[in-house]
């Protein structure tokens, strides 16, 4: 078996491309869960001590906002002009994560599909892409299924569920689409997005960041969340896919662990080499 990265292709080159795709994604599972290769040398989390002293003040400012903006911000967003309201709905379609999980959940089965008579390098080219889509796919699904479950727990009412903007209206467990403003998913998703994407590609963070608060500010105009809402969404995401980025990092997947206790990204294949990749599969 040929590996790289912790993804590989074994023997069987007459097997059906179903069933080689099938073993592959089983394969890059267990690796997935294998026990951590590295044991930090440097801790990266704060002391119990000073965590709970920065949730409390987390919580407190929360609670602060909520009181003073959440409300207003809520009320004035109904009173925009309609071709403005009208440009942000369009706008906040791009925060469902669907855009992202779907091509990257059919790119990595259509990589883990190839057949194993390829040539070595190539091999070694398509384990390290493969490593990289599924810490994209990850990084994004996690915190976004995180959210999914967790703000129907909260049961946080959407602005103007009551007619009114009541940013302390709650029915927890309700399972009811209207009460699960918190914390929004479509900023769970953009935030994610860019900590994950501008993670392996830094010059885009710009550009992501751009797409990040253009997404949380399209689910206050629509009155869909209020601020905290999108505030609690933008943290779970960047914690989320920072979160995966380490678990990847610990089992040597795509990443290490340095000296300063943080994650590094191993060097990737480059542009040219993955289309020379590109053009060696799509030779007839």
């Amino acid at each position: 078996m040929t590996t790289a990265n912790g993804i590989g292709h074994g023997p069987g080159s007459a097997m059906p491309a179903w069933r080689r795709c099938a073993n592959n994604v089983v394969a890059a599972l267990t690796v997935l869960v294998r026990p951590p290769r590295i044991t930090p040398a440097k801790s990266w989390l704060m002391p119990t001590r000073q965590l709970i002293v920065a949730a409390v003040v987390a919580i407190g400012v929360f609670v602060f906002v909520m009181i003073l903006f959440d409300s207003g911000t809520s009320t004035a967003a109904t009173r925009l002009p309609r071709w403005l309201i009208s440009l942000f709905d369009d706008i906040t379609d791009f925060g469902k994560s669907g855009w992202f999980l779907w091509p990257l959940g059919l790119l990595f089965l259509a990589l883990a599909a190839l057949p194993p008579v390829l040539p070595r390098f190539t091999q070694l080219v398509v384990a390290a892409v493969m490593v990289r889509v599924g810490f994209l796919f990850l990084a994004i699904a996690v915190p976004g299924l995180f959210v999914t479950v967790v703000k129907r727990l909260i049961g946080r009412a959407r602005p103007m569920v009551t007619g009114l903007a009541d940013p302390d209206v709650f029915s927890p467990c309700s399972w009811r689409s209207e009460y699960a403003s918190l914390p929004s998913g479509h900023s769970t998703t953009a935030f994610a997005v860019l900590v994950a994407f501008g993670t392996l590609w830094p010059r885009a963070r710009t550009v992501l960041l751009i797409y990040a608060v253009l997404i949380a500010i399209s689910r206050v105009v629509v009155t869909a969340h209020y601020p905290t809402d999108v505030a609690a969404g933008a943290v779970v995401g960047i914690v989320g896919a920072l979160l995966v980025r380490r678990y990847f990092a610990l089992r040597r997947l795509g990443f290490s662990i340095g000296p300063d206790g943080m994650p590094h990204q191993y060097p990737g294949p480059s542009r040219r080499r993955i289309k020379a990749v590109a053009r060696a599969l799509l030779a007839p």
